[in-house]
């Protein structure tokens, strides 16, 4: 088994980016290796990362958008993982933090928790038991009703990937599920095909492919997307988004 400096590779067998529910994470953690094998391990499993390596940054990020779990170090430059916990719980966010530290003191695992963390990791740690303990904080914290994503009679089922178009279950492949999630977490907002490659193929746009309109042609066929009032819009020259309701 390679031991990858802070971070161990899976001893379990290992998840397809289809077993995990897709959902965006925010990591802040300063050291820069440490932070990349853990974001390399989330997106490899399916989940969508953005990483920073400063408190202040890390902070205004958390407080201006929204993300289903946030990593958080409690050693950063500029403002602490502890201030900018009790930022977020006094501002009343109640996103699901994990503290992620080398330091392992009772007092601040206390402390940490008294001012409204979820869990605390502390280093060295499995990537497995990381991804197990975010499916455990997103459970407590949101419950089933926050997990499920809804557009028209379509629903996406976050924790079990089920996708369901009214009470009938539809099978999607991993691609498929993540255009449908990125569609579906912004109703009526546009992505440009350049977006949807970046966010779901995780590579810049390549003008002369067609691979984003291959897989949104999938997806409507799978959904039954009605043609006549698709929940899937086409804007020519521009992109796709779901219709709002």
């Amino acid at each position: 088994m390679t031991v990858l400096s802070f971070f161990i590779p899976s001893v379990v067998p290992e998840l397809n980016c289809w077993q995990v529910y897709r959902v965006k994470v925010l990591l802040i953690e300063d050291d820069k290796k440490i932070a990349s094998f853990v974001a390399k391990g989330l997106q490899e499993q399916g989940f969508v990362v953005d990483a920073c390596r400063d408190g202040d940054e890390g902070c205004e990020m958390a407080l201006e958008q929204p993300y289903d779990v946030i990593l958080l170090d409690v050693m950063l430059p500029g403002r602490d993982g502890l201030s900018i916990l009790r930022l977020l719980r006094e501002k009343q966010l109640r996103v699901p933090v994990i503290l992620i530290t080398a330091r392992g003191s009772l007092n601040e695992r206390i402390e940490g928790l008294n001012l409204g963390a979820d869990d605390y990791l502390p280093k060295p740690f499995y990537i497995d038991e990381l991804i197990a303990r975010m499916h455990a904080v997103m459970r407590r914290s949101g419950g089933d009703s926050a997990s499920v994503l809804r557009a028209g009679d379509v629903s996406v089922n976050l924790l079990t990937r089920e996708v369901k178009r009214g009470s009938q279950m539809v099978d999607l492949s991993a691609r498929e599920y993540a255009l449908l999630t990125c569609l579906m977490r912004s109703p009526g907002r546009v992505f440009t095909r350049t977006q949807l490659q970046e966010r779901v193929w995780n590579y810049h746009h390549d003008p002369g492919t067609n691979l984003v309109d291959v897989y949104v042609q999938r997806v409507r066929r799978k959904i039954g997307d009605d043609p006549e009032q698709p929940l899937i819009e086409t804007l020519r020259g521009v992109g796709y988004r779901i219709r709002a309701s």
